[in-house]
């Protein structure tokens, strides 16, 4: 299909000097921002709820016809009433703000970042493991605890976040909902732990240890012509 969007305007009543396409030039515009207002938050600039559970809906479909998984990272901010009541929800948004540029820095540009609602925050991963997953929240976690939001009087905040990982996966029955709210689980389960940290399920991550321990050790038999096979 092709991309109209960057086309010039044409005369509704095909004149060459036409005296509404700086009008409709406007309204184009116009339409576009609008467009772009409905799926976005307004504090932080991330994809709103309403374009977030579009999106995931649709990345498990994708699942369900290719096969690749798709992972759901649930992010929220630690201690975040602590800020707003000693700081004042001024700077509560501003710890939101950069939250979001945080998250936006660390994802890829096939993620899809989302304000879930609150000081929560939700990443689409297409096509993405365990493994991979990890991966993204652990660098966002970094950076967060590594960025400082500096205030009044050069004073300076240290936040920190806590992580849930739940993947979908090709031949998985549950749905959307189900999916968030097992993400949320593994969430308050590192909240529960600590906080400021990834947690995620352990079935996969064993299997796939296992799996990568059983080919190093072929590797290595082959190496040595399986001298440590016949020893044994």
């Amino acid at each position: 299909m092709t991309d109209r969007s960057d086309r010039k305007p044409l005369c509704p009543v095909e004149h060459d000097q036409c005296e509404y396409l700086s009008e409709l030039v406007e309204l184009r515009q116009q339409v576009s921002q609008l467009a772009e207002l409905v799926h976005t938050d307004t504090l932080t600039g991330l994809n709103n709820f309403r374009f977030f559970i579009q999106a995931l809906e649709q990345e498990l479909e994708r699942t369900r016809r290719t096969g690749y998984s798709t992972a759901l990272v649930m992010m929220d901010l630690d201690h975040f009433k602590q800020v707003n009541d000693q700081w004042g929800h001024e700077v509560g948004n501003k710890a939101l703000v950069l939250a979001a540029q945080l998250i936006r820095a660390g994802v890829r540009k096939m993620d899809i970042p989302c304000r879930y609602g609150g000081e929560e925050f939700a990443i689409i991963l297409p096509s993405t493991d365990l493994r991979q997953s990890i991966q993204v929240a652990e660098r966002i976690r970094e950076m967060l605890e590594n960025s400082p939001l500096f205030i009044q009087d050069a004073q300076e905040i240290n936040l920190t976040a806590s992580f849930g990982i739940e993947l979908f996966r090709f031949g998985d029955s549950s749905d959307a909902k189900q999916l968030v709210r097992k993400a949320d689980q593994l969430l308050y389960e590192a909240k529960a732990s600590g906080r400021n940290q990834v947690c995620f399920g352990t079935q996969e991550q064993d299997a796939s240890a296992a799996a990568v321990s059983e080919e190093e050790k072929d590797t290595l038999f082959s190496l040595f012509g399986g001298q440590q096979a016949d020893e044994e």
